[in-house]
């Protein structure tokens, strides 16, 4: 049994040292040893142990001549394009007296030799290389016996070679399309080159480093910009960069121009009176846009009718429409295009009013200190008319929009404004004219009203009025009230006389009873004296 752990123990290691040092004809023979050695445990198990370690022996012995140990594969792991780069594969244990080739390899790529040396003594082999693109990668050296076939090769553990290729022929690609596109649309640039690898990009606009956010995405060679407006219009440039050990190589890009056109806004649209002879009036209709990239094209509408078209270098176009003053000729609209979407404005009635009366003028104040008037605010409005003009006079002199103590505020056609600051300046006769716009032959006046800080500060008679009314009216009611008082308590204490006389009548009497409730007589007694009494009554009686 010992013998059999024995067996069984080392079986297996001198397996593996007889596979690795035997060619393959003795393999199989020791095979059929083992095999025998499995089933022959019993009397004869030295014998057989025996044998099997001499065919090993012997095995080994005359195989050592043909063991190929395993290359070794060295060298820079990393190389420029262009080059001359020199590989060493050295082999460690290699036969005696027999030929052995080295070749290089890409790494499970026999189809392709990118280099082979023939060595007798084990030397080192060389492979210089030419560096190409193509070399990138995990090589390895294969060993082989060159006119021996019963030697197996043997393969060397990989080697990685990084091969950097400067960059080359940078170029900007618009991938989105045409390089003039309306606002909110995607830009898509991409950066190709002719030759580089492991590349650095930066993109630059109007030669400024484009930073990144949520609508500047940029990643490896491509840039993406959403909702896109007019400040994105520009020269668009990649740089793009490599290095190898301490060299850096560049190539910049010549500029791609972007332009990000603007939409048109929509118009605002507003209409002038001119007069032309004695009694031709036209509407100056104006179409006006705050943005939109030019040229722009203005329609004019009246409801659906086109009334005119113009199409400018400008965001403002002028129409010239006759016009009948006092009767009402529909409703205007005006469409404004640049290429991507129509613009519409509001509409508008074509009706001119002429101005007519009356102006009706009035003010209000501001008080400080003491409740003394200290600004003034007067408004002016004409009943009617579409498109007036008003003007403030003071004591007959024309008041222009601005003055050392008076600011005039227009807000056509509804009225005008004329902010005062009260001193001696401001004082006099104010009034206001209001006259059509478009023809200004005929004014209407407002009545005219004097002011002066005294006059603005002092109570009018009307309130004095008030005032006074109120308080006789509160005093009179006072005086009313305290005579309604008098009579009532009056009436009050007279009611109350009366009763205390009654009671001082009926006083005396009750004090009687009370006196004779104090004594405590028997009621004999008392029935005697009455009896007495009435006995002296009969006698006195009859003695009548």
């Amino acid at each position: 049994m010992f013998l059999s752990a024995c067996v069984f123990f080392f079986l297996p290691k001198v397996l593996q040292l007889s596979i690795q040092n035997c060619q393959n004809s003795c393999i199989i023979e020791l095979s059929v040893i083992i095999f025998q050695v499995f089933f022959t445990l019993s009397s004869r198990m030295f014998a057989s142990l025996f044998v099997v370690i001499l065919g090993l022996c012997y095995c080994s012995k005359e195989s050592s001549q043909f063991i190929l140990g395993r290359p070794r594969l060295f060298g820079p792991s990393e190389a420029l394009v262009g080059e001359v780069l020199d590989l060493h594969c050295e082999l460690g244990i290699y036969p005696k007296n027999e030929s052995i080739l080295l070749q290089l390899f890409k790494e499970g790529v026999r189809d392709k030799l990118f280099g082979e040396y023939s060595s007798l003594n084990g030397v080192v082999a060389n492979f210089p290389l030419v560096i190409k693109q193509s070399l990138e990668g995990n090589l390895e050296c294969v060993a082989k016996g060159q006119n021996n076939s019963n030697i197996e090769p043997t393969v060397s553990y990989t080697h990685y070679l990084r091969v950097v290729e400067p960059v080359v022929g940078a170029a900007v690609i618009v991938d989105s399309g045409p390089v003039e596109f309306f606002e909110g649309k995607t830009l898509k640039l991409s950066c190709k080159l002719k030759a580089g690898n492991y590349v650095s990009y930066k993109w630059l606009l109007n030669d400024k480093l484009l930073p990144q956010s949520p609508l500047h995405y940029a990643a490896d060679q491509h840039l993406s910009i959403y909702r896109t407006t007019p400040k994105d219009s520009g020269s668009y440039m990649c740089v793009a960069t490599n290095h190898f050990n301490k060299t850096v190589f560049t190539s910049n890009s010549s500029g791609v121009s972007i332009t990000v056109k603007d939409v048109v806004s929509n118009p605002d649209l507003s209409f002038t009176v001119s007069k032309e002879g004695s009694n031709e009036y036209f509407a100056m209709v104006t179409c006006q846009s705050t943005r939109g990239t030019l040229p722009v094209t203005f329609s004019l509408y009246n409801r659906t009718e086109v009334i005119a078209n113009a199409t400018v270098e400008a965001r403002k176009a002028t129409f010239k429409v006759p016009l009948v003053l006092g009767q009402h000729l529909g409703r205007l609209q005006c469409q404004a295009n640049n290429g991507d979407r129509i613009g519409y404005s509001g509409f508008i009635p074509l009706e001119v009013v002429p101005v007519g009366g009356p102006v009706m003028m009035h003010y209000d104040y501001d008080v400080g200190e003491n409740y003394a008037v200290i600004g003034l605010r007067l408004y002016c409005k004409a009943a009617k008319g579409s498109l007036p003009r008003y003007q403030w006079f003071l004591n007959r002199t024309l008041l222009h929009d601005q003055g050392s103590f008076y600011y005039v505020v227009n807000q056509p056609p509804e009225q005008s404004i004329l902010l005062l600051s009260v001193g001696r300046s401001s004082a006099g006769t104010y009034h206001c004219e209001v006259s059509d716009s478009y023809d200004n032959t005929t004014a209407i006046s407002s009545k005219r009203k004097y002011l002066d800080k005294e006059v603005l500060n002092r109570i009018p008679v009307l309130v004095v009025a008030v005032v006074f009314g109120c308080f006789t009216f509160l005093v009179f009611l006072i005086s009313v009230c305290c005579w309604t008082g008098v009579l009532f308590r009056r009436r009050r204490y007279g009611e109350k006389s009366l009763l205390s006389l009654e009671m001082e009548r009926m006083t005396p009497a009750y004090e009687d009873e009370l006196e004779l409730s104090e004594y405590n007589e028997d009621a004999d007694v008392v029935n005697t004296a009455r009896d007495g009494e009435f006995d002296q009554e009969s006698s006195d009686a009859s003695l009548d």
